[in-house]
């Protein structure tokens, strides 16, 4: 399996947490702690080696700040995505998992109750009643980073129905090097990272029947906004932790 953006946080977590479990190669643009291959992904040299024989890609690789500028998106994330689909495509790896992103629907925030959530204003509402964003929730990204994740997704599709490959698109919440709360928008956003392991490990055990599909990666806060039972029913991902352990009283 080959797991880009290797030199990352989340490569760093996965390469990590998948290890006893699956044989993995990391690949990035820099060296680094895992890094096994140095490639530029925006550029499709050396990408027919690095995958020749994979079993599944797991694309993390962007410039994931959400400052980053239309050029970086376009030359950078969306090259960098189209050249991985292409390559698996070509190289006849059964399974890609793209990391798509929150920000995706990150739009949604400014409306109610969803402000009110992120922002900790807890007043009047029922975790339980909640109406959380799903995968077909219109998209209405918050950046160009978010746009071009937005784009992934679609492209994963087109691959998916057009050619065959089996993709899946993880939406990321919050995940952090330090396991805990950052800052009040976490306590609905929060990802650990061994609910991350979780939940690409059921992703590369799916049934090779399952095509495509887009799925919130979040643990089980009682405060999310993102709905996770199409993760559990069509992944089996069940997720262990609550943010509300960080919280202070």
């Amino acid at each position: 399996m080959l797991v880009t953006g290797a030199a990352g946080l989340l490569g760093g977590v996965l390469l990590k947490g998948l290890a006893d479990t699956h044989s993995c190669v990391g690949l990035d643009i820099v060296k680094g702690l895992g890094v096994d291959v140095v490639a530029d992904l925006s550029r499709r040299k050396r990408l027919g080696t690095a995958l020749a024989g994979m079993s599944a890609i797991v694309d993390l690789a962007a410039n994931a700040r959400l400052s980053a500028s239309w050029k970086s998106v376009v030359d950078n994330n969306i090259a960098s995505t189209l050249n991985v689909l292409d390559a698996a495509r070509a190289a006849g790896v059964p399974r890609v998992i793209l990391a798509s992103s929150n920000h995706v629907v990150g739009l949604a925030e400014r409306d109610e109750p969803y402000a009110s959530v992120v922002g900790g204003r807890y007043n009047g509402l029922d975790p339980a009643s909640l109406p959380r964003l799903r995968a077909d929730t219109a998209i209405r990204a918050d950046s160009p980073y978010g746009v071009g994740k937005a784009f992934a997704e679609v492209a994963g599709r087109y691959y998916a129905e057009e050619h065959g490959l089996s993709v899946i698109c993880l939406r990321i919440g919050s995940v952090y090097s330090v396991e805990g709360v950052v800052e009040v928008r976490d306590f609905a956003t929060l990802l650990t990272q061994r609910d991350l392991v979780q939940l690409v490990e059921r992703c590369l055990a799916a049934p090779p029947s399952l095509r495509f599909g887009v799925y919130y990666g979040v643990s089980a806060n009682t405060w999310r906004i993102w709905d996770i039972d199409a993760a559990r029913d069509d992944l089996g991902y069940v997720p262990v932790d609550d943010a509300e352990r960080w919280r202070v009283a």
